[in-house]
């Protein structure tokens, strides 16, 4: 829901209160379903626990996006953030924004989610680009946290 929350913004240009008091849930899985013929994974909790988690991750990855969009430019070789599929770069800006603000989900769970995302959503490159980018982040992370500890 959060990655058709942020590309509707995105194309839309519409005010954040507006797609979030449009955006019907019930509509979202079925439109899923009938995108491959496979039933969407069920949001954990209920339909309304889950839309004020995506309202949640939206806020965030929209408030936080000029820190998301340079991690973004930083790990992407060769690529202008502009020039991406809209659906990649917001599948990446969710994802980065989940991994550096939200602790309540392991990141090899959020890249997971996001290479599914890429696949059902995407081009035939996407999950390998997405998976990509976030590996490279991951690692640079991980080496930055050594290099603090390692002092």
């Amino acid at each position: 829901m959060a990655v058709q929350m942020l590309y509707q913004l995105e194309l839309g240009q519409s005010p954040i209160d507006q797609i979030l008091a449009a955006f019907d849930p019930e509509d979202f899985h079925a439109e899923a379903e009938e995108a491959d013929g496979s039933p969407p994974a069920k949001p954990r909790g209920t339909t309304a626990e889950a839309l004020r988690y995506a309202e949640k991750l939206v806020r965030g990855t929209r408030e936080r996006g000029d820190e998301v969009d340079a991690l973004i430019r930083e790990h992407a070789e060769n690529w202008r953030l502009e020039r991406m599929p809209t659906i990649d770069r917001n599948i990446l800006r969710l994802a980065l924004y989940e991994m550096l603000y939200e602790d309540n989900v392991p990141n090899v769970v959020i890249v997971d989610e996001a290479i599914e995302l890429a696949k059902r959503f995407g081009s035939e490159n996407s999950s390998r680009f997405v998976n990509g980018l976030l590996d490279g982040v991951l690692k640079s992370r991980a080496l930055e946290r050594g290099a603090v500890e390692g002092s």
